[in-house]
């Protein structure tokens, strides 16, 4: 029916009912505050990974498709809002059942799909705001990089301070809002991981800064290895933040299922794993975006003169460097690891050795969000 109010939702009920045993097209109806279905199949289908997660070139694909900034526009660059992008998941659930075939799914289906899982947790199903979803990471978190790669000769304060903060705040709400969220996460707990990362890399910049600046090295020198010092405070900051903001699952767990989709429990081994996992990611993420743009601005710099010409288009091309870095660097980080994570279940904990599916086979394999 289109996006309507939630109290005409209500109205067209007896509608949606008395239509809902329809065998092909189920009624639904787009509520300001969600989807809402009358054929009992209110939830929507979500797909697998659409190439194979057992390559690296197969994760990068599936991990490009959710980092694509056009997703935060669906409506401009694929002509699918959210909202349709749900409805039409909702449909083909109807049509496809719950585990439909790879080749039962048409290029729309997966259309939907790439912008509802880029768009809502796979745990929570909850709207993940856009500065925090994977899709906006380069869009918003390319200002801040910019801004901490810039020369830093005279070691400001100030300005290492500010970069810092904004990027572990940014980190730490991304971190947040990728979870694995089977487990609840106390307020104490996320304010004790937001400052310890902020100070964690606050104080490495600061030292690195000031050892540059007092250094007897010449003013361009410290100007362009200024640019590096983000790389190993961010990269430090990156695992306190992450351990600190998920320390609860280390804790209490995190669901894990079998391969029919059933959850059989919590545990602790599989989030050690889960958290070692998007650490290692954490670690690679900023080689690209915090490297790969100094040494290209290091090289514009020495065999070009086109800062000398155009002092103007420094921070435009620093910019252009780390949006480039954003795009690639960022799915190949995340495809070092498949998001959803498996491992036997004679490695996790005692209650998980003899269980068996509806087959009465014996379950040797259990998986895992890892979380981004």
């Amino acid at each position: 029916l289109g996006p309507v109010s939630g109290d005409l939702c209500a109205e067209l009920s007896a509608c949606c009912e008395a239509v809902s045993h329809h065998p092909v097209t189920p009624c639904v109806c787009i509520a300001a505050g969600g989807m809402e279905t009358r054929d009992g199949n209110e939830t929507p289908l979500v797909l697998g990974p659409r190439y194979d997660q057992l390559t690296q070139l197969g994760r990068f694909k599936h991990f490009f498709d959710m980092a694509d900034p056009r997703c935060l526009l669906p409506s401009i660059f694929f002509g699918m809002s959210l909202d349709e992008a749900t409805a039409e998941l909702i449909a083909a659930k109807a049509r496809l059942g719950s585990r439909p075939q790879t080749t039962q799914v048409s290029d729309r289906v997966w259309l939907a799909n790439k912008i509802y899982t880029s768009a809502v947790h796979p745990d929570t199903r909850e709207i993940i705001p856009q500065p925090f979803r994977m899709s906006g990471f380069a869009v918003y978190g390319n200002p801040i990089v910019v801004g901490m790669l810039l020369p830093n000769p005279t070691g400001s304060i100030a300005q290492t301070v500010f970069w810092q903060w904004a990027n572990q705040s940014h980190n730490a709400c991304v971190n947040y809002a990728n979870r694995n969220a089977s487990s609840a996460t106390a307020i104490s707990d996320l304010a004790l991981g937001y400052t310890s990362a902020v100070g964690t890399s606050v104080i490495i910049a600061l030292g690195l800064g000031q050892a540059l600046s007092r250094s007897a090295l010449s003013q361009a020198t410290k100007a362009a290895l200024s640019r590096f010092i983000a790389y190993p405070s961010v990269a430090s900051a990156n695992i306190a933040n992450l351990v600190l903001m998920r320390f609860t699952e280390l804790s209490a767990g995190i669901h894990v299922k079998d391969a029919e989709g059933k959850v059989r429990g919590t545990s602790q081994a599989a989030a050690k794993q889960a958290i070692f996992d998007t650490a290692v990611t954490r670690v690679v993420l900023p080689m690209p975006l915090l490297l790969l743009p100094a040494v290209g601005m290091n090289l514009v710099e020495k065999y070009t003169p086109l800062f000398q010409r155009r002092p103007s288009l420094r921070i435009p091309v620093n910019a252009g460097f780390c949006m480039a870095a954003f795009i690639v660097g960022l799915p190949f980080a995340l495809s070092l690891f498949p998001q959803e994570g498996d491992v036997a279940a004679q490695s996790l904990e005692n209650k998980f050795h003899n269980l068996v599916d509806s087959q009465g086979k014996s379950v040797t394999r259990l998986y895992y969000n890892k979380g981004l």
